[in-house]
């Protein structure tokens, strides 16, 4: 009977479908319990005398049972929202991905599914009151996490929040003892670094956005470091104010300083302007100038020619000249005046006379 059982591979029903009968095999088609009940009892009658014993079929068929349940134990099935991470003796072997897996079961292998598509969230510098149970919806400000130094040696009270979900559940689980203990220190750390090598300005104006992406940068690639399996998501800022205790003298700087881009605005608006307007007027005065020195030139140069000319005919015959230049200026002078002729030598005691003037306007009309 021991020879037997030897030739059968130790076993008085030999090897289980699938084969090795440990399960080891991936993705195996579940047994036939019926098929292999009756191989297991046609063996049993084959082996034992008479058919066998009523305890001994007994005793056997339910370990036969118990095997096959250990061995479907085997079975599992990952959700579309998870991740297999399969453990042999508690070390962390391999990861699986969603729908129907096999293990070797129990206590071999053992399987843990993480939610690896839940988007988690970590507050740095603020408490909101559902983290505390409360539901009224305050928030507790945590200045040791939200005060920062800036570059230009200011301090700014800033809160923000960082989004994150699983990215690789073996690293997740095995790498990291305090997941969200980790975030927290990467996210307050590189928040730091980039509020040190930025202005205030920037900060609580148009450079949050920046600061966001800079610091979700920052954050992954320490994360990344350690293996981490977590993948950022966001980083948003909620708050970015001055300390609390010089807010209100912050506020008036910034309305003084608000005042002041007004006001330059007005004159920069005012200056556009009066100055084309000026400089119209400059270029027309300019040109008005210019226009004139050419006159002037012009009528100089004209009258140097004419003298030139007079000069030139005088040297030819002065006293026709002199005379010339007599009757023309005389005539320029008596142009615009009223003229009588009055003969002298008259002796009939009436003066004979000429109007001119009389004769000229008798003539016109």
């Amino acid at each position: 009977m021991v020879d037997d059982f030897k030739g059968r591979g130790g076993s008085p029903w030999g090897s289980p479908p699938g084969g090795g009968g440990n399960g080891s095999g991936r993705g195996p088609r579940p047994p036939d319990i019926e098929e292999i009940i009756r191989k297991v009892q046609d063996g049993i009658n084959k082996i034992l005398p008479g058919g066998g014993s009523g305890n001994a079929k007994t005793l056997i068929v339910g370990a036969v049972i118990l095997a096959l349940i250990w061995i479907a134990s085997g079975l599992y099935r990952v959700l579309p929202d998870e991740q297999g991470v399969v453990l042999r003796f508690g070390k962390f072997v391999k990861t699986t991905q969603p729908g129907l897996n096999y293990h070797i079961p129990f206590p071999i292998e053992s399987v843990q599914t993480p939610k690896v598509t839940k988007v988690n969230r970590m507050d740095i510098g603020f408490r909101s009151e559902r983290d505390s149970g409360f539901t009224s919806g305050g928030v507790a400000d945590v200045p040791e996490e939200s005060l920062m130094l800036t570059g230009d040696e200011n301090i700014v009270n800033i809160d923000f929040s960082v989004f994150w979900v699983i990215k690789d559940a073996g690293n997740f689980l095995f790498k990291i003892q305090d997941p969200q203990g980790t975030v927290k220190a990467a996210a307050e750390t590189a928040m730091r670094e980039v509020i040190a090598r930025s202005d205030i300005q920037p900060i609580l104006t148009e450079g949050r956005s920046k600061i966001e992406i800079d610091t979700q940068e920052i954050i992954q690639n320490i994360l990344d470091e350690y293996n981490s399996g977590i993948q950022i998501t966001q980083v948003q800022t909620q708050k970015a104010d001055p300390p609390d205790q010089v807010i209100d003298a912050f506020r008036d700087v910034q309305a003084a300083r608000a005042d002041m881009e007004r006001s330059k605005n007005e004159a920069e608006a005012y200056a556009n302007d009066v100055i084309p307007r000026a400089r119209g007027e400059a270029a027309k005065i300019l040109q008005a100038a210019e226009a004139y020195k050419k006159e002037v030139v012009a009528r100089a140069e004209g009258e140097a020619s004419r003298f030139v000319a007079i000069y030139n005919e005088y040297a030819k015959a002065k006293e026709v000249t002199q005379e010339r230049m007599y009757l023309e200026t005389m005539e320029k002078v008596l142009a615009d005046i009223d003229k009588v002729i009055i003969d002298k030598n008259s002796g009939s005691g009436v003066v004979p006379y000429l109007p001119l003037p009389e004769l000229t306007k008798k003539k016109v009309n």
